[in-house]
């Protein structure tokens, strides 16, 4: 099928066309059909297969036949992402869509002007696209009213729910219109995911173009055995291979991003780093010289494992690894986008054993070793410092509130033992 055959609204196949998007990928042919007949979508696939334009076009579609415009304060439409970076995409994505149609499309997010935003919100907007902490902090001040909003949609819910979100979806969804139409779209899925289908969505349609929890076909994979001591020298001279070429290194914490960018600046690889402490400039101006080329290592945490489509991402190294096995999908998912080939490389040290296991049960494979050590194959010791293994979150930063543990630090147990974060500790 084609775009064609979908019965979209005019100007939507044009502006498909001008965006060179001819034919759907396997997620837009299974869930637009859907949501066009009005149904609640439960959408799962692999990040960077068009989940955006999966939901964005019936949105829109549905927005355009009905007509109107938006009262003052109101949204016709809700978007609901975990963090900036994932809802400044989704606006990019759809905004190229919009010529002609008259449809107004705002973004909320912390770490910019909350003042500039109340005044946008002022005229209403056909759609919003929002973190769930700002948002909740627009509500509360009166500036915002959803008793009018149609469709609600939650992108990668599962990173929502990873952040502690839940609580604030909890607050929102009741706000809306009963008779809202919701859509769903996540890369993996679980058990507490489908409690969340159960709770906002309606008889849901569900649709699954690849397995959930899997990486894209294109992407190799390797691990190295390395000491921790030995990963800073090892990764610039994996860096020096491919001086040309963008990487993007993932750490766990912020201060470890801005350690490890020191030390590769020093060793002459020049990049920016990217976490939840950075200003919302700061970041944007790290994405845009990396997007552009002026840089070509960025040394990230999970709080750009999503909102970053940049298709000429070649390396994703893996300095520190997640400990919640998930989260290397999303990570290795900024490669191999848009067609192309990528490669992943995890730095494994004697700690992080467990972490690799658990990666490895998700992926259901063991991973190809390109660098062994006599340790590694030994039973998973005890986790390193910065995280239990059970621990959901550490996106932090995401422009959103998070639950309240989230802004605690983890306090060191009384029983001699390491201590763990606690759950949504800040980790990003």
């Amino acid at each position: 099928m084609d775009f064609d055959m979908l019965g979209l609204s005019a100007p939507l196949p044009e502006r498909l066309a001008e965006a060179g998007l001819d034919t759907p990928t396997p997620i837009q042919a299974k869930a637009i059909p859907h949501a066009m007949e009005g149904r609640d979508v439960m959408g799962l696939a692999q990040t960077g297969t068009g989940k955006t334009v999966a939901f964005g076009l019936p949105v829109l579609d549905a927005l355009i036949r009905s007509g109107g415009k938006p009262a003052p304060k109101t949204a016709r439409a809700l978007v609901l992402a975990p963090t900036r970076e994932l809802a400044n995409q989704i606006a990019d994505n759809l905004r190229p869509l919009t010529g002609g149609a008259r449809l107004g499309i705002a973004v909320v997010t912390g770490g910019v002007s909350i003042n500039r935003q109340i005044g946008r919100l002022e005229r209403g907007v056909d759609v919003l696209i929002a973190t769930p902490g700002r948002l909740i902090d627009l509500m509360d001040r009166g500036c915002v009213d959803l008793g009018q909003t149609q469709f609600l949609v939650l992108d990668e819910a599962d990173q929502m729910l990873d952040m502690g979100f839940i609580h604030a979806l909890r607050k929102i969804a009741p706000k809306l219109r009963q008779d809202r139409q919701t859509l769903l779209f996540s890369a993996t899925m679980s058990k507490q995911m489908n409690e969340i289908a159960q709770t906002f969505l309606t008889d849901p349609v569900r649709v699954e173009a690849a397995p959930p929890g899997k990486p894209a076909d294109k992407v190799t994979q390797e691990v190295r055995f390395l000491s921790k001591e030995g990963k800073t020298d090892h990764l610039a001279e994996l860096l020096g291979e491919h001086r040309g070429e963008r990487a993007l290194v993932f750490v766990r914490t912020k201060h470890g991003a801005d350690r490890l960018m020191r030390q590769l600046d020093r060793a002459g690889y020049p990049g920016a780093a990217l976490h939840g402490n950075r200003s919302q400039n700061q970041r944007d101006r790290a994405l845009k010289a990396f997007r552009d080329g002026e840089i070509r290592v960025l040394v990230a945490t999970d709080v750009a494992a999503r909102g970053i489509d940049i298709p000429e991402v070649e390396y994703v190294y893996n300095y520190d690894l997640p400990n919640v096995s998930e989260s290397y999908v999303h990570r290795i998912g900024r490669t191999a986008r848009a067609g192309r080939t990528g490669k992943a490389v995890a730095l494994c040290q004697p700690d992080e054993l467990a972490y690799l296991r658990d990666i490895e049960k998700l992926l259901g494979k063991t991973l190809p070793v390109a660098l062994d050590a006599s340790w590694a194959h030994l039973a998973p010791q005890s986790p390193p410092a910065g995280g239990g293994r059970k621990r959901r979150g550490g996106g932090g930063g995401g422009g959103g509130r998070p639950n309240k543990g989230a802004a605690q630090q983890a306090r060191p147990a009384r029983t001699g033992k390491p201590a763990g974060r606690r759950r949504g500790a800040k980790a990003g």
